[in-house]
């Protein structure tokens, strides 16, 4: 199985990338992790909000393949524990997933063509973050999800 995390937008802040490459790198031990960005035209960025959005969900479309289990991370999405989020990624090896695809919308959130095709919303936690740092919070907790399934030290009951 492959995780994809699809994003909207570089982040202009280092330290989040530098984060996301430090997980980014530990998976490697695992699984294969890619991320992608999806980066909007400057014309798009003055459009509203809802044109904007679906602008980002025809890009976010044409990524995905039929096969795909696509999880959206929206507030609105179903919370989990650290270990329950590592039997839910497992579920979908055992289920022989090919592509395990999370999407982090961009900042008006994700459009309803998109949302309308996802078999699963995530909610990381009941605040609200920017769509930048949930890249960092997000790539840790799949290190620490398969660290739970191999029994590893790093989390802590």
């Amino acid at each position: 199985m492959k995780i994809i995390l699809i994003q909207i937008e570089k982040t202009s802040d280092a330290y989040i990338e530098q984060g996301v490459a430090i997980y980014q790198n530990r998976l490697k031990n695992y699984i294969t992790f890619e991320t992608i960005t999806i980066n909007m035209p400057k014309q798009v960025r003055q459009k509203t909000f809802d044109e904007q959005k679906r602008a980002e969900a025809q890009e976010i479309l044409r990524l995905l393949d039929p096969s795909d289990f696509l999880v959206c991370l929206d507030e609105k999405g179903k919370q989990l524990s650290s270990v329950a989020f590592s039997e839910f990624i497992n579920k979908r090896m055992v289920a022989a997933t090919r592509r395990l695809v999370f999407l982090i919308g961009g900042p008006f959130g994700i459009d309803h063509q998109v949302m309308e095709k996802a078999q699963y919303k995530l909610s990381l936690s009941d605040m609200t973050f920017s769509h930048q740092m949930i890249r960092l919070f997000f790539a840790e907790q799949v290190y620490r999800a398969f660290t739970i399934l191999k029994n590893e030290k790093y989390h802590h009951e």
